[in-house]
């Protein structure tokens, strides 16, 4: 299970391998929010994305064989990242499956770690089955984006230093994709306080979750259309999920236009380079899609890795809900 002691742990092995990250607030967007609101700036952290937390634990956690044999691992981008970095500083190397159509950036970072690359079809192959494969051919051990423990621990670790550098927050929101970063933060912050409300954001075109969360079971969709690669998975973790359904009020989505509209808000107002995944969450914020009775709330910009290309694209969009 996943426990505010495992999440301890987590923070006292991954310590001295990942930053603590700050805390930023912005009269601006408070006053466009009609909310305090607090970010947790993870766009700040080593390898660009939270995503350093759970892959540093989970390595760190691997016996010298297992360090020996290697890691495989599937990602599109930040969990690649991540896992490449972590391994390179464990000494054990990476193979890592991604999707052909991944960001450039994130590429070219993922093997700058030392990482080697197999690339596949996301449209025609299991991302999840391809590193397998991988992993069961060279006897590497699986790094998985979410359903791992050590993995959900680590991600909790962000939120274990959220409420502990603002402990009287009304609620907490975290984009969520597999779910691991929501079902980590969420855990580490009821289990320090109890009545903190917690809200999971997605796009509106990839509500995997919002659907699952609904129904009560986990759903699968088909690859969903949105900027925000990190957000693209396409069903809820088999770990993460029962935890997003005992930890989460809802389940909120936002529009591809709305992040863009906070990313740029982000850019020029705050100075801070934020993600499309990363920005979903203050995007629910921002556009008004939290209940009216929250009044300090805390906002996990979950990374910062933009490709250039794709940056400059979206800074010549222009989005449904133009700000001031």
């Amino acid at each position: 299970m996943l426990t505010i002691a495992l999440i301890n742990e987590a923070a006292a092995r991954i310590r001295g391998h990942i930053h603590r990250t700050p805390v930023i607030t912005s009269q601006s967007f408070n006053a466009l929010a009609g909310r305090e609101v607090f970010f947790k700036c993870e766009n700040l952290q080593r390898a660009g994305a939270f995503k350093i937390r759970g892959a540093t634990n989970k390595i760190l956690s691997l016996t010298a064989e297992e360090k020996r044999r290697g890691v495989a691992a599937f990602s599109s981008g930040n969990h690649a990242q991540a896992v490449a970095l972590a391994s390179r500083e464990a000494g054990t190397s990476a193979v890592i499956a991604m999707p052909d159509d991944a960001p450039k950036a994130k590429v070219r970072a993922t093997r700058g770690y030392g990482a080697k690359i197999v690339f596949y079809d996301r449209l025609k192959q299991d991302r999840e089955g391809v590193a397998i494969e991988i992993a069961e051919r060279d006897g590497r051990i699986m790094v998985p984006p979410y359903d791992d423990y050590l993995i959900l621990a680590g991600q909790g670790t962000c939120g274990l230093e959220f409420v502990e550098e603002v402990p009287e927050l009304d609620c907490l929101l975290a984009p969520c994709s597999g779910g691991g970063l929501f079902a980590g933060v969420s855990t580490a912050a009821k289990a320090i306080n109890p009545r903190i409300r917690c809200f999971a954001v997605e796009p509106d075109t990839a509500d995997d979750t919002r659907q699952s969360f609904l129904k009560g079971k986990r759903v699968s969709i088909p690859p969903p259309p949105t900027i925000a690669d990190g957000l693209r998975v396409q069903s809820p973790g088999t770990l993460t999920f029962p935890v997003l359904q005992k930890t989460a009020e809802d389940v909120l989505t936002v529009t591809d236009e709305e992040i863009i509209e906070t990313m740029k808000f982000f850019l020029f107002r705050m100075k801070l380079l934020v993600e499309p995944s990363g920005a979903a969450a203050a995007a629910a914020v921002l556009m008004g899609k939290l209940p009216r009775d929250t009044k300090r709330v805390g906002v996990i910009l979950s990374g910062g890795n933009v490709d250039a290309e794709l940056l400059s694209q979206l800074l010549e969009m222009k989005g449904a809900a133009a700000l001031p």
